[in-house]
């Protein structure tokens, strides 16, 4: 009984100083280059509804709930969706736009989990094409911290399918 109980403390200090080391800072991001001029591009990102063509997780719930509010295109273009177990509920606010060069954006969920999130889609002209890097950074609480270790496939999953879908798009 005594080794069971130094093993079930050894794994509990194994899991603190991870939590601890591993910090809650997160940050992901992908990119992919895509052959259009940085003006068509920017184009299909630079509002809400231009964003929600290729967002990854609009095809997650076919009976996803969205309002729109705000400026189309402008800072404070919003949307906020109500959907099953996959999506959630939560709003999506543009908070920056460089013409041509950046699309910001702040992300509030309220379901599954309380939580918020920063992004920006990225654009570079590279000759005849344009390369897009879409990143996010969020603070993820103890323990939830850990989650760290699976979020980056998922992410590679969901933002490299709404990148591919930008470049079907914009390549029309």
């Amino acid at each position: 009984m005594k080794t069971f109980f130094k093993i079930i403390l050894a794994i509990l200090a194994v899991l603190i100083i991870a939590m601890l080391v591993v910090g809650k800072a997160y940050h992901y991001e992908k990119s992919i280059v895509i052959n259009a001029p940085v003006e068509k591009v920017y184009g299909n990102a630079s509002s809400m509804k231009a964003f929600n063509q290729w967002n990854p997780w609009m095809k997650l719930d076919p009976n996803l709930k969205v309002d729109y509010s705000g400026t189309s295109g402008a800072v404070g273009d919003k949307y906020c969706w109500v959907g099953n177990k996959e999506v959630g509920e939560g709003c999506h606010e543009i908070t920056a736009l460089v013409p041509n060069q950046k699309v910001g954006t702040k992300m509030l969920f309220k379901k599954p989990f309380e939580s918020d999130a920063t992004s920006d889609i990225l654009f570079t002209p590279e000759g005849n094409t344009t390369k897009v890097t879409w990143n996010m950074d969020c603070e993820l609480d103890y323990p939830m911290n850990l989650m760290k270790f699976f979020m980056d496939g998922q992410m590679d999953k969901s933002y490299g399918g709404g990148l591919i879908k930008l470049k079907e798009i914009s390549e029309q």
